[in-house]
């Protein structure tokens, strides 16, 4: 995982909730705690001043809802909802909420939609990056059966992670090219505008997506799965090259 920090605001308007959340981001390292707010209306009045990237939020509050608050933020501050009643559910996923924790819940549960924002902000991050970067790597030099090869990446499908090996498979190659390498590894060399991790076993290039069907995408007669965890940066590279 990256060295990336999330900076968060909690609110809620019980006490045991905040005190249970705040506990569960003290424990997960790429979060930063910037403030816990009881009203929504306090939580505004913070981010007007401080800006943060992510807000834990409830949903059923007094005064101004969870819900309405969302839809006042800045575009680039995210929202994790949290609250007792799953019938808001639809309603959270309408305003692009990242996930959705349903009270009570516990930090596995937490842990997985922090690692959602996570993906989603590892996404953004690289999109900045790139846009700085004007020469992108066209190729790498992979090492394979005792030779270096020179692997061209818009010839690239997908790369299949094998515990310590990866899987290269290639447009017009029946057999894929076996190098000794972790995927995480492999992922730092990757140009982040062309390539993405949608798996713990698999970075697909994106130009070569063929179909997507539900949580399945199809290159070259293979399906692979989008796993939860980094299924909010493929919908966002989804949504931003869809009519």
């Amino acid at each position: 995982m990256s060295n990336i920090k999330i900076t968060c605001v909690i609110v809620d308007d019980e006490p045991m909730a905040l005190n249970l959340v705040e506990s569960y981001v003290e424990k997960t390292p790429f979060l930063e705690l910037k403030k816990k707010c009881s009203s929504a209306i306090e939580a505004m009045e913070f981010i007007k001043t401080e800006p943060v990237d992510l807000l834990f939020l409830d949903i059923q509050m007094p005064d101004l809802t969870g819900i309405e608050f969302s839809k006042m933020l800045p575009k680039e501050t995210r929202v994790i909802f949290t609250t007792a009643f799953d019938q808001y559910a639809l309603e959270g996923f309408k305003v692009e909420a990242l996930d959705y924790l349903l009270k009570p819940f516990d930090y596995a549960e937490f842990l997985a939609a922090a690692n959602k924002a996570h993906a989603w902000f590892e996404l953004l991050k690289g999109k900045q990056q790139s846009s700085n970067v004007s020469n992108e790597k066209e190729f790498l030099f992979v090492k394979s059966e005792y030779k270096q090869l020179r692997i061209k990446l818009a010839d690239v499908l997908y790369f299949e992670g094998l515990k310590d090996y990866i899987k290269i498979w290639l447009k017009d190659n029946p057999k894929p090219i076996l190098t000794l390498m972790s995927l995480k590894s492999l992922q730092e060399e990757l140009p982040e505008t062309h390539f993405l991790r949608v798996h713990r076993s698999f970075i697909v290039s994106l130009k070569n997506i063929e179909v997507i069907e539900r949580s399945q995408i199809i290159i070259n007669r293979q399906r692979i799965t989008v796993s939860e965890q980094y299924k909010p940066a493929f919908l966002e590279f989804v949504n931003n090259n869809s009519l």
